[in-house]
């Protein structure tokens, strides 16, 4: 029934309620809810004001202010940029908003209105938009005790001025099993800057990630101090012990069993990711490469582009717990704010910021995903041989091929991959 037709229908049944007696009157009430489905306290409303009213002039209240081409510019800068928080969202527009301009055809009113929106209007305009976020799972790490005395434990908090004391952690990518080779992603995240490195090595032999720790450091524009890890075999060890010693690195650990001594990295690890990798198992020298490819330009969007925030303190307000948290930066700004930085390299990170545009960026990152979820193992309690592993990869290509990218990847789509909420 059309709202044409039960507007006719109600007026025909108000003659009838009018006249009928209080026990009629029930009835008829409890027919006209059955047949429009409107509430009885709206219909007893509509039947009791005069049939001659005139309708109702516009709705009172403060007019709108965005219309919908500022939602549409903001929801493509929101998908862009990887769905990050409002606050952060709101300090990379003046980043994000020239290019744009040249890609949405962004009016100059349009511009002013997204540039003076504010961060709790941005969750407002952009609240039909959010979905929830898939529960965590955790990976697998196993203790190690070859110099776990010699190694200090940090248990307190972080309270550093300069560049370069990081924590760093191996996120394995098994899918359902454990056994064989399979890719891990080391990650490492510095406490003072946000500053983030990624690197895929298959297994998690110690030369391996002692080689991927290697090249991570030659990668950031500021001095490598300190690492703060698990208590993983895969960092508990004299190969990387060593390494530190001669680089004059400080090392410590965390203490077992207690995630948040490494709460920067831990949360790294899911928001930069486990929601781009998903929990699938890659096992592959292909999966390995396109993973690689996929972090180098990845670091580039989240270090260059994506504005983070860091907790300056906490406030107890009765049963709850209020965060207060500095202004929203970008790795790269806070960089450009510590003197023990590499003035040529952070030189040359704002030109190459200059001249990408983070749209391109993204989309090229989203593309490199779906390669990656193409070369997933989906084959469960099944490990590849050495002597078929052509054959098998063969097969799991094929297999790959006749399924959706959805199918591939039931956690991760390539652009919701890249939610980054991280703070």
């Amino acid at each position: 029934m059309g709202p044409q037709v039960r507007h006719e229908y109600l007026a025909q049944m108000r003659d009838r309620y009018v006249g009928a007696s209080r026990t009629e009157k029930g009835r008829v009430l409890t027919e006209a809810v059955t047949v429009t489905g409107y509430h009885r306290k709206a219909i007893i409303r509509a039947w009791r004001r005069p049939a001659a009213q005139p309708p109702r002039g516009p709705r009172r209240g403060r007019p709108t202010r965005y219309d919908a081409a500022v939602v549409r510019a903001l929801r493509a800068v929101w998908v862009a940029a990887g769905y990050p928080w409002s606050r952060r969202l709101k300090a990379l527009l003046p980043t994000w908003l020239p290019w744009a301009r040249r890609r949405l055809a962004v009016s100059p009113a349009t511009d002013a209105k997204v540039r003076t929106i504010s961060p709790r209007q941005i969750d407002r305009l952009l609240a039909p938009d959010k979905r929830t976020i898939r529960r965590r799972l955790y990976g697998r790490t196993k203790p190690g005790t070859l110099l776990k005395h010699h190694i200090p434990v940090k248990t307190d908090h972080w309270d550093v001025t300069e560049p370069g004391f990081t924590e760093v952690d191996l996120v394995s990518h098994s899918g359902d099993r454990a056994d064989g080779d399979f890719l891990h992603t080391l990650n490492l995240t510095d406490i003072q800057t946000t500053w983030v490195e990624h690197g895929a090595v298959m297994g998690k032999s110690q030369v391996r990630v002692q080689e991927r720790l290697d090249h991570l450091r030659a990668a950031l524009p500021f001095a490598l101090r300190g690492i703060d890890s698990d208590n993983g075999s895969e960092f508990i060890n004299a190969p990387l012990h060593r390494y530190c010693r001669a680089q004059q690195i400080q090392f410590t650990r965390g203490r077992p069993y207690k995630k948040n001594d490494n709460a920067h990295i831990e949360q790294k690890n899911w928001t930069h990711v486990r929601k781009l990798m998903g929990y699938v198992r890659y096992d592959s020298a292909a999966a390995l490469a396109a993973m690689n490819d996929v972090y180098a330009d990845l670091r580039l969007l989240q270090n260059l582009f994506l504005p983070s925030v860091k907790l300056q303190r906490k406030e107890r307000i009765g049963a709850g717990l209020r965060r207060y948290y500095d202004a929203p930066q970008t790795p790269l700004e806070r960089v450009q704010a510590c003197p023990q930085a590499h003035a040529a390299k952070v030189v040359a990170l704002v030109r190459q910021r200059d001249r990408l545009d983070p749209f391109a960026l993204a989309a090229r990152i989203d593309r490199k995903l779906a390669r990656v979820y193409a070369l997933a193992n989906h084959r469960r309690g099944l490990v590849p041989s050495t002597a078929g592993a052509a054959e098998t990869h063969a097969k799991t290509a094929r297999v790959s091929a006749t399924l959706s990218l959805k199918d591939l990847s039931p956690s991760v789509t390539p652009v919701m991959a890249r939610r980054s909420a991280s703070r």
